[in-house]
């Protein structure tokens, strides 16, 4: 990936934004008495906690910020020092406890939300951070999108019209018959993406609500350099920005079948009286693939109906279980990937609003020769042009089968899983051709 020609990151790695230093608890854009809970909550939990640990599982330096809530605290009575331990490293050292009061407040603190994890950051501010990243998004031209796609094989024609789709960063529809690269091409889009980083906050603030943000499922992690470190890593060195944002690589997330037009809202946990952000939200800066498009428990029309502001505004509005629309940024590029024919999937006003409408065919048989080829080199099977045309003769046009892209993957495993049985070496012969399209083709 670093050859390919992309401008060069203004700073810090690639995402033209730092999460700016908090030094006081105005900074962090809080109410002190929300902090407050938030740390009561998290002492209430996990029993006792030094001054260190407390600023940790808040995500906010100790000095000048946790060190004034458990000042607050102890002033309401609401913790006690059960130790000093003579450490040097002063209060933060210092073992606090819960208090009978403090017990009281905590418990009235979960339930309204048993949201106990890193300090939320204000969603203006999460809001302004998308905007700024926005404008680090990778830059294709003709020649690194040939090393990008350079594993895969296909029509000049098709090649020519994704870099411009990627360049987009807007709407993508790939359609046409199964097993021919859909999926591969949306995931090279993914590997280049993800090939940059970015800040996102572990959660952020709502009207006092909590709407989760980083998940390990859909985020993966980049580290950092000793003084940008996560507060755990740092705080004891002194904090360079605000640790309650962590780097990650550009999302890359795949939904399929289920996806559901509620998981495309903020979703409340009843329990536990906090949100989840929605996949589109935790895509933003990155890529949403929708795979499969058409198999989801919705009918598609409803499923498509949900992004038209969004695609054509690139703001998304969610709704709060109080009614409350918020608005948020939509920095997706949207990834459509379907084998049903559009025409029962989308109307003409719906195609209009996506940007790049891309036919993904089967392969012509001088790219089905190429695809066998490489794969047979790969799985390490015996290739020789001679097997392909009695395979192509035999079980192809006789049977008017459409080629796919997929099937000399599938038919080398086939050869594989055949020669090791006969414990002989694979190879393309007439006879290992025949056992491997006999167990892999049905006609239907």
């Amino acid at each position: 990936m670093d050859s390919l020609n992309r401008p060069r990151a203004a700073s810090h790695g690639g995402t033209g934004f730092l999460p700016p230093t908090v030094t006081n608890i105005e900074d962090t854009g809080l109410p002190s008495l929300w902090l407050q809970d938030l740390a009561l909550k998290i002492i209430y939990s996990q029993g006792y906690l030094t001054g260190f640990r407390i600023a940790e599982e808040l995500a906010l330096p100790f000095a000048g910020v946790t060190d004034d809530i458990l000042s607050e605290l102890k002033k309401e009575k609401l913790i006690e020092v059960k130790s000093a331990q003579q450490t040097g490293l002063g209060s933060s050292s210092y073992l606090y406890a819960m208090t009978g009061k403090g017990n009281i407040r905590a418990q009235e603190a979960l339930m309204r939300s048993q949201y106990a994890g890193a300090a939320p950051v204000p969603i203006e501010t999460y809001n302004n951070a998308v905007r700024n990243q926005a404008q680090g998004r990778v830059v294709v031209t003709s020649r690194s999108m040939r090393q990008l796609m350079s594993q895969l094989v296909l029509s000049e024609e098709t090649f020519q019209r994704l870099g411009p789709a990627l360049n987009s960063g807007a709407s993508i529809f790939l359609y046409g018959p199964p097993g021919n690269g859909k999926t591969s091409i949306a995931r090279s889009f993914g590997n280049l993406v993800m090939s940059q980083n970015m800040y996102i906050p572990f959660a952020l603030f709502v009207d006092g609500q909590v709407v989760k943000m980083y998940d390990s499922v859909n985020h993966q992690l980049v580290k950092e350099d000793s003084g940008n470190e996560r507060a755990t890593g740092s705080l004891k060195t002194g904090i360079r920005r605000d640790p309650r944002w962590v780097k990650i690589h550009r999302p890359f997330i795949v939904v399929g079948g289920e996806l559901t037009l509620a998981g495309l809202d903020l979703v409340f946990d009843d329990t536990h009286k906090f949100y989840e952000a929605p996949f589109q939200v935790k895509a933003n800066g990155g890529i949403l693939l929708i795979d499969d498009f058409g198999r989801q428990q919705v009918r598609p029309r409803d499923l498509l109906n949900r992004w038209i502001v969004p695609l054509e505004n690139r703001v998304d509005f969610l709704t709060l279980h109080t009614g409350r629309k918020i608005e948020i940024p939509f920095d997706v590029l949207v990834v459509f990937s379907t084998n049903l024919p559009p025409k029962d999937l989308v109307d003409e006003a719906f195609l209009r609003r996506l940007r790049h409408k891309i036919e993904i065919g089967d392969p012509s048989y001088e790219s089905y020769r190429e695809i066998f080829r490489r794969v047979a080199q790969s799985k390490k099977v015996e290739y020789n042009d001679q097997g392909l045309a009695y395979l192509l003769q035999e079980w192809y046009i006789k049977h008017n089968r459409k080629l796919r892209a997929s099937h000399p993957r599938d038919i080398c495993d086939q050869i594989l899983d055949i020669s090791q049985y006969q414990s002989s070496e694979p190879v393309m012969t007439r006879e290992m051709i025949d056992l491997a399209a006999q167990a892999y083709f049905v006609d239907i």
